[in-house]
């Protein structure tokens, strides 16, 4: 199987000032990630975590070493990337179906087609939405969702010029835990059918476990991969899965190394 993305000794410093004097926020990153393959990034807090997705997506180039991306060297902001963050960021003004098709206002080639494919486009936000559990909702604005519903959106959102590559920065986050539960279920649905590469950042360690193929721990800054772990368990994965030891044993023992790493660091447990 061919590697999507490859990073080869890959540091970065915020400015000159700091590449001057050796202080970096990320440094001597190796990794090769295969054709859709999805990984998952866990480590402490200001790690470095959102930093390496910055770098992965082409909103910032590193001091030293090289990126490739769907066989191109990264020089700049990458097309092929969809995007959800913690804070769902709908536009208020616009329906859900609305701000759906935003990216596709604004990524070539669709942004030329637009106004002449829009009822198709409409269809397929339509469609989109449906499958995330939407349906009777696309017309509603944001205010009117719940912030589980306005997350799916922005799921839709991320996914509907069909990128080959899907970020996802602490996406579920700030959701009560059935929400996400559920929402992983619809992600792993997602993946599932289009195989897109998916790299998910998250302080969830169950999360992780669950949807990914493997789970990477970064040291605390400057963040480092210092643990991959393939995750072997069968797919599909349901829900009653996180109930097994099978899976338990592997949460526990990513926590055991995130617990090292902040105690090397001077945090309390």
């Amino acid at each position: 199987m061919s590697n999507f993305a490859e990073f080869e000794d890959v540091w970065l410093a915020y400015n000159d000032e700091s590449l001057a004097q050796g202080q970096f926020a990320v440094e001597a990153i190796d990794l090769s990630v295969a054709q859709g393959e999805f990984i998952a990034i866990v480590g402490p807090s200001g790690c470095g975590k959102s930093t390496f997705m910055k770098l992965a997506t082409g909103l910032k180039m590193p001091s030293r070493g090289a990126i490739r991306i769907d066989g191109q060297p990264v020089t700049g902001p990458l097309k092929i990337s969809g995007m959800a963050f913690q804070a769902p960021s709908l536009l208020p003004w616009r329906t859900t179906v609305d701000n759906v098709l935003l990216p596709l206002e604004i990524v070539e080639p669709y942004r030329s087609n637009f106004k002449a494919k829009r009822a198709e486009y409409e269809q397929r936000a339509r469609r989109l939405l449906q499958k995330v559990g939407l349906a009777g909702y696309e017309d509603q604005f944001p205010w009117q969702l719940s912030g589980g519903m306005q997350q799916r959106a922005s799921i839709c959102r991320a996914l509907i010029h069909e990128p080959k590559m899907l970020l996802l920065d602490e996406p579920f986050g700030a959701l009560d835990a059935f929400t996400r539960e559920e929402l992983w279920c619809i992600l792993r649905d997602l993946w599932t059918e289009q195989r897109f590469n998916v790299i998910l950042v998250t302080h969830d360690l169950r999360e992780s476990v669950f949807l990914a193929d493997t789970v990477y721990v970064m040291s605390k800054r400057p963040g480092r991969f210092v643990v991959k772990k393939q995750i072997e368990l069968p797919r599909p994965r349901d829900l009653e899965i996180t109930y097994t030891s099978a899976f338990t044993d592997i949460v526990h023992e990513l926590r055991g190394h995130i617990g090292a790493i902040r105690q090397a660091a001077g945090v309390a447990p």
